[in-house]
């Protein structure tokens, strides 16, 4: 299993290397760059924000809006639609201060080679480094993330176990209305209508609205944290959680249907095996694996997509709002920084599922594979 896991490792930096190279590739056709917006915002501004930003009376050029220098990808640069009436001296200098001056290959290798530091540069809009800002968003997404995919494994496992049992009963068919009716629902449709509900809209204020912290509880004793943050948690977790039991629950049953049906289980009975022990002591580990491969596909699906809404919802300021804005405004640094860290977690969360199917079936040897 260790030479299995160092190949794997190994295996990270071409691939992230490629889907690096292949979203950068892309970027460089997309129109509507920063330096584009940044002209476009001169236009609208009028004679003033081109005095001010191409040095007249000042001598040199200032960024407006506290704007630092640096970029990770563009267009190709001096091909801007709104460069046209433009004096070109003005948009060289916004190229520059973007850092888009520079051909698009010395842009890719300057943004790899702060990568391998885990340096992302900094935001072109923000003006502080990227790593900071997504260390301030992590625990937000990682939060949802984490708590909505572990309650959707917790229930969902073990009703699609006793859906399995009683497969065809009056129990299977209304626990499947259910979930099917949950998977119906939008995510986000489901968070508005739990605002409206229980966080002050139209009913009652049981649950915050914003935020995974009350004001102040910095100074409170860890329990009280503690609680705090599962009451501002509870809402969104719930909407994520929702519509998210279907396609495991039905995993689970299908995946049970399937192993109870075969000889070995057969066998188990015929020698006076109980029911508990054949279902857990024989069915489980070979129906588990399915269910276990779903895991890091999960746990991105809902860190990539399901939290984007639920947290403009719930005004939770996570990784899903952070890269959704980047895309908007073209702030190119935070897009590929989010991208970077989306890609190594969820590799790292395959390799993640690969070590458990060998805990769960120790007859399965990744290095024996020709």
């Amino acid at each position: 299993m260790g030479a299995y896991l160092l190949r794997r490792l190994l295996l990270l930096v071409p691939t992230l290397f490629g889907i690096i190279l292949i979203n950068f590739a892309v970027v460089q056709f997309a129109p509507g760059g920063p330096v584009e917006q940044m002209l476009a915002e001169l236009r609208g501004q009028g004679g003033s924000g081109i005095g001010r930003l191409s040095g007249e009376g000042q001598g040199e050029l200032r960024m407006p809006q506290g704007m630092p220098q640096g970029g990770g990808g563009g267009g190709p640069v001096g091909q801007y639609r709104g460069a046209q009436g433009m004096d070109p001296a003005l948009v060289a200098r916004i190229e520059t201060m973007f850092g888009f001056d520079k051909p698009a290959h010395e842009r890719f290798l300057d943004m790899v080679g702060g990568y391998l530091r885990f340096d992302f540069g900094r935001s072109l809009f923000q003006g502080r480094p990227v790593i900071d800002i997504l260390l301030e968003k992590l625990p937000v997404s990682i939060s949802l993330g984490l708590w909505s995919t572990l309650i959707i494994y917790l229930v969902s496992i073990p009703l699609g176990i006793r859906k399995a049992v009683r497969d065809g009963t009056a129990f299977d068919a209304w626990t499947s209305g259910v979930v099917l009716v949950g998977y119906a629902i939008p995510g986000f449709l489901f968070a508005i209508l739990l605002a409206v509900l229980f966080a002050g809209g139209s009913f009652v204020q049981w649950f915050p609205l914003r935020g995974l912290a009350s004001s102040g509880s910095a100074e409170w004793p860890f329990w009280q944290r503690a609680l705090d943050y599962a009451w501002h948690m509870a809402l969104p977790t719930l909407s994520l959680v929702v519509g998210g039991f279907a396609g495991l629950v039905m995993l689970t049953k299908n995946s049970f249907l399937d192993e109870i049906g075969k000889q070995y289980v057969l066998t188990a009975r015929a020698k006076g095996a109980d029911e508990r022990r054949v279902l857990y002591g024989h069915v489980f580990r070979n129906a588990m694996l399915l269910i276990i491969a779903g895991f890091p596909a999960a746990f991105i699906g809902i860190l990539f997509t399901g939290a984007l809404l639920v947290e403009i919802v719930f005004s939770l300021d996570g990784l899903g709002l952070l890269g959704f804005e980047a895309a908007i405004r073209r702030d190119y640094p935070i897009m590929f920084g989010t991208l970077y860290l989306f890609t190594l977690l969820g590799l790292l969360m395959q390799l993640i599922g690969d070590i458990a199917y060998t805990l769960i079936d120790p007859r399965i040897d990744f290095e024996a594979r020709r």
